[in-house]
Order: structure tokens, then C-alpha cells, then sequence
């Protein structure tokens, strides 16, 4: 039942912040790319890039991981890199990052309870930390169109199990427009426009268009 005399215009505790969560890259790798099938492998790089401009537009604190760098999977992809070039890459042993002491201690260090993850594979490297997260009271969302499976069947039957473990699906533009969430945020409103025009395609060129002819500071 709504008490309306309680209705005040707030925000819900659910959503994400600049201040409440942390965003986790899981091995974005070129063998890992290389054993990717559930998607246009292009798109999720697209869509990696997005998700890590988003986050540093809004300086939430990210931690990059690798798994076998240098024994199998290659380094992390050079986008990410340039986007976070004093980042330290935890590279791990173990598929599960959960697992790792150093990777779970970078977490921690982040001191937030909101976790915002996207790696390869879903239905390994991603779901295993997630539901590891979960059951250690974490609130975990997934960055669906950021991470990718072997096949599409792998990919969307990893995302059911999380769902139904508790995380939520969400895309990297969701997560970029969450934590802007108001036009009248100006000092992060050109950040965004940039990782918009850069990044979200058909949107980003609406942009562009509506910047040309209505004016520099036309609302996304």
C-alpha cells in the first residue's frame, strides 16, 4: 500500500551512484575474445569501452582483472588500458575470480556494496564470481552486452542462472545514464555526450544531430 503523505521526489536506494558502486572488468582478453560466439565480438568491445569511459566519467573506482596472461590468454585488451593507463591488472590463476586474495581484497578496497561486472565468458569467468559475490551479500549487477559466451545459448542460460541468483541484468548505456540520471548535472553532462557520441551508435549520432541544430548543450 503507497502512504502518499510519505511520497517525496527521491531517487530509489536501488539505483546506481557515483558513490555506491564499483565497476569490475573480467577478463577482456584476445583468446578470450578469440572462443567468443554468443555475439558480435566487435559490439561487446563497443560496448566494454562504453562501460569504461562511463566509469571514469563518473570516477567509480574499477578493478581490472586478467586470468593466464602471460601462459594463454593474452594481455588485457589495450582499450581498457588506455582508458584506465595507472590501473593495476590483477592477473589470476584461478576461473573464478572470487577465488583470488587480491582480487577480492581490490574489491573490498573499494568499499562498495553495489558490484557492477562484465567479462568473458559468462557462463564461466562471470558467473562464478557473481554468484560468489552474491552469497557474500554483495548487490551484483551484470553488464549483459559487455560480456560474452562461448555460444548464445551459453550466454543467456549463464545470465538466467545470475538472475535467478539474485543479480540484475543491466547494459552499459543503462549504466552510464543511471549514474548521470539528470541533464542539469553539468559536470558530468559533456563526459557523457563524449561516451555517448563516441559509443552508442544511433543514439550517439541523434546527439551529434540534435547538438548541430538545436544547440552544444541539446539533452541526451
Amino acid at each position: 500500500m503507497v502512504n502518499v503523505s510519505e511520497v517525496t521526489a527521491a531517487p530509489s536506494p536501488d539505483l546506481l551512484t557515483p558513490d555506491n558502486c564499483a565497476v569490475l572488468f573480467i577478463d577482456h582478453q584476445p583468446q578470450m575474445f578469440f572462443g567468443t560466439g554468443s555475439g558480435d565480438r566487435t559490439a561487446i568491445i563497443n560496448s566494454t569501452v562504453g562501460l569504461a569511459k562511463a566509469a571514469r566519467a563518473f570516477d567509480v573506482p574499477v578493478v581490472l582483472s586478467t586470468v593466464a596472461a602471460e601462459s594463454f590468454s593474452g594481455p588485457i585488451m589495450p582499450q581498457l588500458s588506455e582508458v584506465f593507463p595507472d590501473q593495476k591488472t590483477i592477473d589470476r590463476t584461478t576461473m573464478n575470480a572470487w577465488e583470488d586474495v587480491d582480487f577480492v581484497e581490490a574489491v573490498k578496497a573499494t568499499g562498495r556494496k553495489k558490484l557492477v561486472i562484465a567479462g568473458l565468458w559468462t557462463e564461466v569467468c562471470v558467473v562464478l564470481p557473481v554468484l560468489s559475490a552474491l552469497a557474500q551479500g554483495y548487490e551484483v549487477y551484470v553488464v549483459t552486452d559487455a560480456s560474452g559466451g562461448v555460444s548464445p545459448q551459453a550466454h543467456e542460460h549463464a545470465i538466467q542462472r545470475m538472475v535467478q541468483g539474485g543479480a540484475v541484468p543491466v547494459t552499459w548505456v543503462q549504466v552510464l545514464l543511471e549514474l548521470q540520471r539528470d541533464w542539469a548535472r553539468g559536470e558530468t553532462y559533456m563526459s557523457v555526450m563524449d561516451v555517448v557520441k563516441d559509443h552508442a551508435g544511433a543514439y550517439g549520432l541523434g546527439v551529434v544531430y540534435a547538438q548541430a541544430v538545436i544547440g552544444a548543450h541539446a539533452a541526451g
